[in-house]
């Protein structure tokens, strides 16, 4: 569990370092860059301590990555332009955690108990209390229709990557060959970066794009790689090799409440009122999946 509680605490400050990158770069070129730069910083990892591209469960972690770092990463950076951070990110943390106990459950037949299901559920109500936004944002019919299809895809890409590396690590436990979290992320970036490349190219090939101050965005896209991809997942494989999915996501579901207050300490503002009692809900919540893990 302290996997699980490591992965919130660096996605909490890694979204505040990749919204700042993609107002510089754009929203598909900071998310491809920064996969870019954890596919080589844990590539140097994988290859010289760990298992490279090898390991009986490579294709499954491969895949994980297709779905969860590339699928739900790019529908995620596309989902904010339209919804805005707070809501764009409450419903796919919370689908996630929704997605991902249910995929886990009908696939690798992953039970959580009574306890553990309502302890989720009052996690999960803390982040919608502390993350639901003041207002709804004055756009288009169809403007909500797409940024609620890519919010939606996004949660579904991660919940089922989550659950792919559970499958993972259980064929690699299966067959005797175990690996370590950091060289699951990395066979995961891979899958997710190809997936970004081609997405990247797709969008390069159809339309010119701005000229960007890229100088300027490098030590965000830097910092958002190392606490995202980097730390932040390599802690996520780490929780998900010994818990199932269905507690994992509920715990890091939590991280955008910790935003808050970083966000609110860079730019001198204050949390609302219901910020805090959400808060209170989300930690009692992760309390109890904690002890009756």
């Amino acid at each position: 569990m302290i996997g699980a509680l490591g992965t919130t605490l660096c996605f909490a400050v890694t979204v505040v370092f990749a919204h700042r990158a993609a107002q510089l770069l754009g929203s598909l070129r900071a998310n491809f860059w920064r996969l870019v730069v954890a596919t080589l910083v844990l590539g140097v990892w994988a290859h010289l301590a760990g298992r490279g591209c090898g390991g009986a469960a490579f294709g499954w972690f491969f895949l994980g990555g297709v779905v969860g770092f590339g699928i739900g990463g790019v529908a995620m950076f596309q989902s904010l332009p339209r919804l805005g951070s707070n809501l764009s990110t409450l419903i796919v943390q919370c689908g996630s955690a929704v997605v991902a106990a249910g995929v886990e459950w009908s696939w690798l037949g992953t039970k959580l108990t009574a306890a553990q299901l309502a302890c989720a559920a009052l996690t999960l109500a803390g982040v919608v209390i502390g993350l639901m936004p003041r207002s709804l944002p004055r756009i288009s019919a169809a403007g909500w229709g797409a940024g609620l299809a890519w919010a939606f895809l996004s949660a579904a890409g991660q919940g089922v990557g989550a659950v792919i590396s559970r499958k993972a690590f259980a064929t690699a436990s299966a067959l005797h060959d175990p690996i370590d979290a950091g060289s699951a992320t990395y066979q995961r970036a891979l899958g997710g970066l190809l997936v970004a490349g081609l997405v990247l190219l797709a969008f390069e090939w159809r339309r010119s794009a701005k000229p960007f101050a890229t100088g300027r965005a490098w030590p965000w896209v830097l910092a958002n790689a190392l606490t995202g991809p980097v730390l932040g997942v390599t802690f996520y494989q780490w929780a998900l090799r010994t818990t199932p999915a269905g507690i994992v996501q509920p715990i890091v579901a939590a991280s955008p409440l910790l935003t808050i207050p970083f966000a609110a300490w860079l730019e001198g503002t204050r949390p609302r009122p219901s910020y805090y009692v959400g808060a209170v809900l989300a930690v009692a919540g992760t309390s109890g999946l904690l002890l009756w893990h």
